[in-house]
């Protein structure tokens, strides 16, 4: 009775699987045939849509990189009558508020918001809430402290608000630091995969692209219909994908909207920084997963590719689990084990690094003239074993927060050397 009943298990463990690679599948041939037969830019330069922008830049003891983001914010090519600055100076204990204020004196549409310790310092969602109660703007844009956009990503951004049915656009953030060392390569190795490829592809095939809470931003109307960002989800950014998509509105990729980011460079910084993705992104999908369901103003594309992005950071633990439960039966002489073993190690080498498949990183890769970093891709295997840890973990912390009733928030910042800026 138990090995059947551990036959069934295996046999469900390797179907998810496979609903996912096949989707990867179609996510790389849809934008290698899109490559094809679209080579031109997004923008479109008869258009012009030049609505009041807003741009929050939420900040946490970021003094390293912070003068570098708001140099870059004073280059801007959008017009400065119709743009503001917001820095939420949020409870910093060094110059970050400092150096800020040295900006507000010399350029008008730069504002810096300080947030004390008795009222900040409760998490990134916390400081945006903050910023987007000071801002006046039709559409609200957000950049991190680390981030160097190029000057006229705010016309490439806000250009798709054009359409009203779109209530969020991202664009694609570029690791700066590539060359530091083997983490920041693998890095944008993973980056490469996840926007290059399956961003656009969800892009193209109106699906759904995701928020990423930087290098992006929204409709004003939408986050005051929602009274603000959910200061209990870790991953704010996630929460607001699936609200925006809840109240019937779409979100749009812009692959040439590019930002330069700082990459964490060690492995101990992967894990605080995944671990948090990981966590806050289940605490997203125990929250929406019934509701992408139940909507009536999604479509059903919309609602499977909404529930396979959901579960994403369960896949690691489920191949995990797959790996232990058909090597179970294997021993026990199971031949539907032995028929369906092949998709394990298919998997393993399949869901690497920030689970963009190797073949997805690989044809990005290739889509974007990196001839020489696509020799590092099998060594996202060690990421991808790593993320087994950090996402088994995470689900674990997010079940012993359920049980005690914890909602608490604090930033769980990635730490800004500013080493990356001389790559430049």
């Amino acid at each position: 009775m138990i090995i059947e009943i551990l036959n069934l298990i295996f046999i469900f463990f390797t179907s998810v699987i496979t609903i996912y690679l096949i989707r990867h599948y179609v996510f790389t041939l849809t934008v290698l045939k899109q490559s094809k037969t679209n080579k031109a830019s997004n923008t479109n330069p008869s258009l012009r849509y030049e609505p009041t922008v807003s741009i929050l830049i939420p900040a946490h003891n970021e003094e390293n990189v912070i003068g570098k983001l708001l140099d870059k914010m004073t280059q801007l090519s959008y017009p400065k009558n119709k743009l503001e600055v917001i820095m939420v100076d949020d409870a910093s204990s060094d110059n970050t508020g400092k150096i800020a204020e040295e900006y507000t004196k010399l350029y008008k549409f730069i504002k810096v918001l300080h947030r004390g310790s008795r009222i900040g310092g409760k998490g990134k969602a916390s400081a945006l809430n903050a910023g987007f109660k000071h801002s006046t703007g039709e559409i609200v844009l957000c950049f991190d402290a680390d981030y160097l956009p190029h000057s006229d990503i705010v016309k490439k951004l806000v250009e798709k608000f054009a359409d009203p049915n779109v209530g969020a656009v991202q664009g694609r953030p570029v690791v700066l630091n590539e060359p530091h060392n083997m983490v920041t390569r693998l890095i944008a190795l993973e980056r490469i995969g996840g926007y290059r490829v399956d961003q656009e592809a969800r892009d193209i095939l109106g699906l759904i692209p995701q928020f990423g809470g930087t290098v992006g931003g929204f409709r004003r109307s939408i986050l005051e219909s929602l009274g603000g960002f959910d200061e209990s989800m870790l991953t704010e950014d996630t929460d607001l994908t699936f609200q925006v998509y809840l109240a019937g509105y779409k979100i749009r990729y812009v692959g040439d909207a590019e930002c330069y980011e700082e990459a964490v460079d060690t492995w101990k910084a992967y894990w605080r920084q995944r671990h948090r993705w990981a966590r806050g992104h289940m605490q997203v999908c125990f929250k929406h997963a019934f509701n992408v369901l139940r909507s009536k103003k999604m479509k059903l594309k919309e609602k499977i590719d909404g529930l396979l992005l959901l579960h994403i950071y369960f896949m690691p633990i489920l191949t995990l689990l797959s790996f232990f439960t058909g090597s179970l039966l294997i021993l026990n002489g199971s031949s539907i084990a032995g028929a369906l073993w092949f998709t394990v190690p298919v998997s393993f080498y399949s869901f690497v690094g920030n689970y963009a498949p190797f073949f997805e990183v690989g044809v990005g890769a290739y889509l974007d003239g990196r001839r020489r970093i696509q020799w590092l891709t099998p060594l996202l295997i060690f990421a991808f074993l790593y993320n087994m840890l950090i996402c088994t973990k995470a689900f674990f912390d997010v079940l012993a927060g359920k049980l005690v009733g914890s909602t608490k928030s604090d930033w769980e910042k990635t730490e800004h050397s500013g080493n990356g800026n001389r790559y430049i």
